[in-house]
């Protein structure tokens, strides 16, 4: 995966607002962080499956990150 994608997904996950990122199911979250990230920089099928795993992988520690900001 590319640094510059993993960047821009990060930027995503910070921008988005903190109760969206604790109440949204892990499915959910990850979808909507796709689609965000796919308006930016459209993904080629193995992009968006390497990011789905990658999302499902760092949900407690996206969800972590929200509850601090919270």
């Amino acid at each position: 995966m590319k640094p510059t994608l993993l960047n821009q997904l990060w930027r995503i996950i910070e921008e988005t607002p903190t109760h969206i990122l604790l109440s949204l199911d892990v499915r959910d979250l990850v979808e909507q962080m796709l689609l965000k990230l796919d308006k930016i920089n459209p993904l080629t099928p193995e992009e968006n499956c390497l990011i789905r795993d990658y999302l499902k992988s760092k949900t407690p520690l996206i969800r972590d990150l929200a509850y601090e900001r919270s």
